[in-house]
């Protein structure tokens, strides 16, 4: 309003949409005025082939009591494994080290990206404790990616094996770890000289799909570690993973596979991408279990001495019986072999 000699005159407000008229007005302005949401990208629906319980079984109370008291992480948590419930049941678990901060920000992985905390001293003795405690017969042990440090972490799995060799003697040892990118070859030379008996690196897609999920990595790459642990002991076993339902074809699946027949991996896994949070990359396909069983049957042609192909796989599932299978299966291969000559 204005004052003006005496009166008070009420200024006219200029018209925001002088050609619309009241009555159009009322329509169109109000849809206009409010906030239009984003629209977020859909999510499939999860099969029941896929649906697990919640965990709520004493063991699994007790497991992940033993690993807090013992201040240690493992990938079951991190990772949101769709299993955990079954496998803290029996008193099973995969323990990650060298902290629960990760150096990469893979589009698949539910692990924390940042700068990762100095490495604990006290961990190999923790870990190898929390294998006595459990009475592991095989333990699994991974890590995040620590490409902060020297090594990639890599004399850490050293000290894990070797704690857990004086520890428990009996208990075989099954490592999952990173490609340590740019310094692989002294880090693979000095894991293999401790000789754990099982070393799985995870190719996670196939080739077409890295620079999307996998970019801080390279097929090939991880291709040659795994290669060169077999050339350096061929009595480990090695073992590699995909996830499937990230967009991949049919074909570019049975073309990892022979990319892994070619560098003598002897344990392939198969299993369901699940999809942790609306951030990371979506799910493009449930692979049906009838399809798992197919690419199973394949990769057992190729020549592969064990397979474990199923939508709930993952690289640590069953991993204690699936060892057992696969040290009989060599030892059944190499007496074929030997009574032939």
């Amino acid at each position: 309003m204005e004052r003006a000699a005496g009166r008070v005159r009420r200024t006219q407000r200029p018209k925001q949409f002088p050609g619309l008229a009241k009555r159009d007005a009322a329509l169109y302005l109000p849809p206009m005025n409010e906030q239009t949401p984003l629209a977020r990208p859909e999510r499939l629906r999860k099969p029941d082939w896929i649906r697990v319980k919640a965990p709520t079984s004493e063991g699994f109370a007790k497991t992940r009591a033993l690993m807090r008291s013992k201040n240690l992480t493992t990938v079951c948590e991190e990772a949101a494994c769709p299993n955990i419930g079954e496998c803290w049941t029996k008193k099973h678990a995969t323990v990650m080290i060298l902290g629960d901060v990760c150096t990469r920000a893979c589009r698949f992985c539910n692990v924390k990206t940042g700068m990762p905390r100095k490495v604990d001293p006290l961990e190999p003795q923790h870990v190898a404790e929390a294998a006595v405690q459990m009475g592991l017969e095989h333990i699994v042990i991974t890590s995040v990616d620590r490409d902060d440090l020297p090594d990639g972490g890599s004399h850490q799995f050293v000290k894990v094996i070797e704690a857990i060799r004086k520890a428990s003697p009996t208990t075989t040892i099954e490592i999952l770890t990173p490609d340590f990118r740019n310094k692989h070859e002294a880090a693979i030379e000095a894991i293999v000289a401790a000789r754990p008996d099982v070393y799985n690196h995870n190719l996670e897609t196939v080739p077409r799909l890295y620079p999307m999920i996998r970019p801080g990595a390279r097929y090939y790459a991880s291709l040659r570690l795994l290669e060169m642990v077999k050339r350096l002991d061929p009595s480990i076993f090695t073992k590699s993973g995909i996830m499937l339902g990230l967009g991949e074809q049919r074909l570019e699946v049975h073309q990892v596979m022979d990319d892994m027949r070619s560098a003598d991996i002897d344990f392939l896994t198969m299993g369901q991408y699940l999809q942790p949070t609306p951030k990371h990359a979506k799910v493009e396909e449930f692979v049906t279990p009838q399809a798992f069983q197919a690419y199973g049957a394949i990769a057992r042609a190729k020549g592969f001495l064990q397979v474990a192909s199923s939508p709930l796989t993952r690289s640590s599932y069953h991993a204690g019986e699936d060892f057992a299978e696969m040290r009989a299966a060599r030892e059944a291969k190499l007496a074929k072999a030997s009574a032939k000559a």
